[in-house]
């Protein structure tokens, strides 16, 4: 990797933004105030400040599933991939989309999940053999 983005936005609530982030997620903690908190959102910056969340609307088409956008997420090695979904599934995660593999047997096969914060805001994190498939065509 040879950038890392840095990705604000709201959140009504701190304390359980730790708990998700950082307790679901696995994600570590960094600086923080009263008024937000960063995280290290698998090897980049997520930082949550309060205030309300931005809209979105299930307008994004992939296959015959509308998902949020916008959205934001993660490009994970499928044995990371494996384990965050064995997460969320264990924490009881209410998904958009569950976990499943798209594409397969194509360039570009991926494996999928979206979900939503606890404060709306949607994520997806994909999950690939290796980082080559990602721009696959």
């Amino acid at each position: 990797m040879t950038s890392v983005f840095h990705l604000a936005f709201n959140v009504t609530d701190l304390d359980a933004a730790r708990r998700f982030y950082g307790g679901t997620l696995g994600c570590r903690e960094g600086r923080s105030t009263a008024t937000w908190v960063d995280f290290d959102f698998f090897g980049h910056q997520v930082s949550l400040h309060l205030g309300e969340r931005f809209a979105t609307a299930a307008t994004g088409r992939v296959g015959d599933k509308l998902v949020p956008m916008p959205h934001f997420g993660v490009v994970l090695l499928l044995p990371a991939w494996q384990e965050l979904a064995r997460r969320l599934e264990a924490a009881g995660t209410d998904f958009v989309l569950a976990p499943q593999v798209r594409f397969a047997g194509e360039p570009g096969e991926q494996w999928t999940m979206f979900f939503r914060d606890p404060f709306g805001n949607p994520i997806e994190v994909k999950g690939f053999r290796t980082t080559e498939g990602l721009y696959a065509v």
